[in-house]
């Protein structure tokens, strides 16, 4: 029987490139993100089409722990099983601290870690039952650096990190694994709607946020490719992964090594 795979926040950027490559090898996926519904239509029968897999979409919004966990028993009941929990949805805002709207705090908070909560809660008895699963934590690099003005992204991502441990000391004997995945600056929709925010925040050019911001970062001074993330969602999902677990991974160009 083919596992199946929920990954939050996978209509674009880092979410959609994972769940192409789970479903590249062989997994059933469903997607859960906003967007323009024929397009998501089109991107769940693309993934059947090219891989040969089912693909489902779920609308559950990431701020409401009811629509979260009956997204993920909807998935269990459909599927016949949950094995791979992908918590990727995310959202940011750039002010400092003592400007920052307090309904951004909170919706940060919410989509960018508590949800991660809401689905780990829900999915562990379907894994436990099955005596297997995988969950993979799309954290940043700013779960394990700060950097001004992103004071709940900072939070939350950090946030996570705590749940991935906390998680994997609870599931570390029933066959279960948690990692993070801390990826520097991916080249997604996320990262290009910060960019003029980052630059009215400096009082610079969106072009010198690219340049002496966002890239200064990573000692490579290139993005981080969504192809790499997905192949390394998909390694930590494999049974060569398995005494992986509690681990948060950098693959962000060397920014955090400095």
């Amino acid at each position: 029987m083919r596992k199946t795979a929920v990954i939050t926040g996978s209509t674009s950027g880092i979410g959609k490139a994972v769940a192409e490559a789970l479903a590249d090898s062989g997994v059933n996926i469903v997607l859960n993100g906003f967007g323009d519904l024929d397009e998501i239509q089109s991107q769940r029968a693309d993934l059947e089409q090219k891989y040969g897999i089912q693909a489902h979409y779920d609308a559950a919004d990431m701020t409401k722990p009811d629509e979260i966990r009956t997204m993920i028993e909807t998935a269990a009941t459909t599927f016949g099983s949950l094995d791979i929990l992908v918590n990727n949805a995310g959202i940011q805002h750039v002010a400092p601290i003592d400007e920052f709207p307090t309904n951004k705090w909170d919706a940060i908070i919410a989509i960018n870690l508590s949800s991660a909560f809401h689905t780990t809660a829900a999915a562990l008895p379907h894994m436990r039952s099955a005596g297997w699963g995988r969950i993979v934590n799309i954290a940043s690099a700013h779960g394990l650096v700060a950097s001004p003005f992103k004071s709940a992204y900072v939070a939350a991502k950090h946030g996570v990190l705590g749940l991935t441990k906390t998680t994997a000391l609870e599931t570390a004997q029933d066959g279960i694994t948690c990692n993070a995945i801390c990826p520097g600056y991916v080249r997604t929709p996320l990262v290009e709607a910060q960019i003029p925010d980052t630059a009215k925040a400096r009082g610079i050019t969106e072009e010198e946020v690219v340049r002496d911001v966002i890239l200064a970062a990573q000692p490579t001074k290139s993005f981080v490719g969504l192809d790499e993330l997905g192949a390394l969602a998909v390694f930590l999902c494999s049974d060569g992964a398995k005494s992986i677990t509690g681990a948060s991974l950098p693959i962000d160009g060397g920014w955090t090594a400095k």
